[in-house]
């Protein structure tokens, strides 16, 4: 078994290397990236769905849909994390340098879409609405986001997408159709 001191030393090495890639990321966003035409597009994408959802959304059911989305944005930023830390793929235009994840597709375009489609015919079979939300997503959204440059797949292919997108749109639906939370003050016995 290998001392303390040796894997103190081996981590403090690795969080070093990190810490010089994140400063090299930094000078490249602030030279080649910020107020590109790309920095540009995925600003709009951050606020614009946002914009619209606040707009056209099911009012009496803001609550619920957005604890649904509260969840696509948690699960689908660190599954972006994972992603982009195994080399699956990278971005080449966030809009801040210091995200891992994909801001516009994680915490805007991601949840914004499954919330219109969760109030959108809520009687749709929801199986039937998550695959498509999974062969729009995996086959246009990805492709069209490598085609303009702000994605690029290393060791990942579309393919792969599609069960996770059906599995995120699923358990989104889950987590919006439950009839209601419990009352905390119920059970509460102090």
């Amino acid at each position: 078994m290998k001392n303390n001191a040796t894997i103190d030393r081996k981590m403090d090495d690795a969080y070093n290397l990190v810490e010089k890639a994140n400063e090299h990321m930094t000078r490249i966003y602030m030279e080649h990236v910020l107020f590109t035409w790309q920095w540009w597009v995925a600003l709009f994408l951050c606020i614009a769905p946002w914009v619209l959802w606040i707009i056209y959304r099911k009012k009496e059911s803001t609550w619920r849909l957005m604890t649904s989305g509260m969840f696509v944005m948690l699960i689908s930023s660190w599954l972006d994390s994972v992603g982009s830390s195994f080399d699956f793929w990278h971005y080449h235009y966030d809009v801040l340098p210091t995200i891992p994840s994909y801001e516009p597709w994680d915490f805007t375009l991601m949840p914004v879409t499954i919330m219109f489609l969760l109030q959108f015919k809520p009687n749709v079979s929801p199986f039937l609405k998550a695959v498509i939300f999974g062969i729009l997503s995996a086959f246009v959204a990805e492709p069209f986001f490598t085609w303009i440059g702000l994605y690029h797949t290393e060791n990942w292919k579309f393919i792969y997408s599609l069960p996770i997108y059906i599995v995120i749109y699923l358990s989104a639906h889950f987590i919006c159709t439950r009839k209601d939370f419990d009352d905390l003050k119920k059970g509460c016995h102090y």
